[in-house]
């Protein structure tokens, strides 16, 4: 009787529960039998196990092999056991010492030929098997470096079966022939879900970003950008089409200041569990955009699908931006089912097959035209649609939705001069980016030893216990409450937004400038504030 056991990776959602694969090899009919609750495409890794250990050269045990998953209590899927499987049938079978694998973390799927092939959600595999104390890790090759973000983890990437058993055998590793010069790597398909499309999800290249100062006029629209960079803040634009919405929600992801090294990590994880991690780029390093149709489930957008719930575009847009063009068509289901999301920073997926927890903290931009054909606003347009039809359709986004959006902005036209740059070019990207860059800083500074890194996640009983305004400066904020033009929550976010404006303009607190803009852009009402950041800060 031989008995031998190693370790391998369960990922519900993003986050990862380490297995202990146990083979057990007992005198009786030749048989392989896997227990532990697996799915279909894990029980089908008996096959797959059996041709590839032959087809590496070592000899499968005719004997009675049992195989335990544990704990069996949790849902285990997909393909990514099978490296494990192979290892600990190999340790029952003494043809490598089970001594050697008993530490090891073992993630891959196994072709029939042997090679192994990379599995997507590596890196929160790897995390949670950091986490759980092991510090040894065996993944396929071509995701190596992946696995190798996590520190303090030793990885060992392999091409093939037949290498595994010579690095645990203390044998001389065989050198694999590679492909075939030219020819894609046909490996990297594990990685891609297919339909997702490559980079869906992901933000352009610092140096082949859209420029801000490509967008004529629009002076309002871009303060409201630019503070909604600085501090985290949701936004609405609305506006007739053609006016420059969507290409202003473009260029926002290209002023938000880089990840960090732990939400690089964090948005890594997602995309590489939702399989859209690009192939040789192992690390997210830039905010993430995400821009779903309106014709989007509200499967597609928190989350779902068959079995364990997969990640979702809030989930995808996780530390960076939410564009959703055209808002009032998408679906009132999809648009609520936002809701959660938007104060938690994380939403929570209940399925038949268990339950998720999925990261979604982002910043949502939301473009929205006045009536179904646009010109409501225009004069002259020639606007047909009934008083009717455009109360229905501006109804579609609820008031407890807008409610969670700081900022309002109404996009007008673009002038005659500005479109033939008679009134100069904006600002630049870079330029912008600047300046968001020190009021995060100072914004950090200010929350240093709290939980909250930004402006938009600080409490609103923090902000006005513990960090108040200059006095009288919420006097108008006051009256807005008592004319029942501002919530509660309404009152919290022109706090967070006058903190945004005060950091922008390197202010210690927030004065009654800041407040009066912060609730000309949450209410869309004038304040005689100038809706510049130069000359309104």
């Amino acid at each position: 009787m031989g008995f031998a056991r190693t370790c391998s990776v369960a990922l519900v959602g993003v986050e990862g529960v380490v297995v202990e694969v146990q083979a057990d090899l007992e005198p009786g009919v030749a048989a392989f039998t896997l227990v532990g609750l697996p799915d279909k495409s894990l029980t089908e890794s008996r096959d797959r196990v059996r041709a590839a250990v032959v087809n590496s050269d070592a000899e499968w045990p005719q004997k009675k092999l049992t195989v335990g998953l544990s704990p069996a209590s949790v849902p285990k899927g997909g393909s990514g056991f099978d490296l494990a499987v192979a290892a600990a049938v190999l340790g029952a079978a003494e043809r490598v010492d089970p001594r050697a694998i008993a530490d090891l973390v073992l993630i891959g799927e196994l072709g029939l030929d042997g090679r192994v092939r990379p599995v997507r959600g590596v890196l929160p595999a790897v995390l949670a098997a950091a986490e759980a104390g092991y510090r040894q890790v065996v993944v396929p090759e071509q995701t190596a470096g992946e696995a190798a973000l996590v520190p303090g983890v030793s990885v060992l990437g392999v091409r093939t079966l037949r290498q595994l058993i010579a690095v645990l055998a203390d044998e001389p590793v065989p050198e694999e022939e590679p492909d075939e010069a030219g020819r894609p790597d046909a490996m990297l398909a594990g990685l891609l879900v297919p339909g997702a499309g490559v980079g869906t999800g992901l933000s352009h290249d610092p140096a082949d970003a859209p420029d801000l100062a490509d967008v004529a006029g629009q002076r309002a629209a871009r303060v409201a950008l630019e503070v909604a960079a600085a501090g985290g803040h949701h936004l609405l634009l609305s506006g007739p089409p053609g006016a420059g919405k969507t290409m202003l929600a473009e260029r926002l992801p290209s002023i938000l200041p880089p990840l960090t090294r732990q939400e690089a990590l964090e948005v890594t994880a997602v995309h590489s569990v939702a399989g859209i991690l690009p192939p040789g780029e192992p690390l997210v390093r830039r905010p993430p955009y995400c821009a779903p149709h309106h014709s989007a489930t509200m499967q597609s957008l928190v989350g779902g699908g068959n079995g364990l719930p997969r990640p979702g575009a809030v989930s995808l847009a996780h530390r960076g931006v939410l564009f959703l063009d055209e808002a009032p068509e998408f679906s009132g289901k999809a648009l609520d089912a936002l809701r959660q999301p938007l104060e938690a920073g994380h939403v929570v997926v209940a399925r038949s097959a268990g339950v998720v927890r999925l990261p979604a903290r982002f910043l949502m931009v939301l473009a929205a035209n006045p009536c179904p054909c646009g010109r409501h606003t225009l004069h002259g347009a020639g606007c047909e649609c009934p008083a009717s039809v455009i109360r229905r359709y501006q109804a579609r986004l609820s008031g407890p939705l807008l409610d969670r959006v700081d900022l309002r902005v109404e996009v007008e036209p673009v002038s005659r001069a500005d479109l033939l740059g008679q009134g100069g070019r904006g600002e630049s990207t870079e330029t912008v980016a600047a300046r968001v860059l020190d009021a995060r800083a100072r914004a950090a500074a200010r929350l240093d030893g709290t939980p909250w890194n930004v402006n938009c996640e600080v409490p609103g009983h923090e902000l006005r216990t513990r960090w108040q305004v200059a006095p009288g400066a919420l006097a108008p904020a006051e009256r807005d409450i008592e004319r029942g033009l501002l919530t509660a929550r309404g009152l919290d976010r022109v706090l967070r937004v006058a903190w945004t404006l005060a950091d922008l303009a390197g202010r210690d607190r927030p004065g009654p400038d800041d407040v009066h803009l912060a609730l000309e852009l949450r209410t869309g009402i004038a304040r005689g504030v100038p809706m510049t950041v130069g000359e309104a800060l």
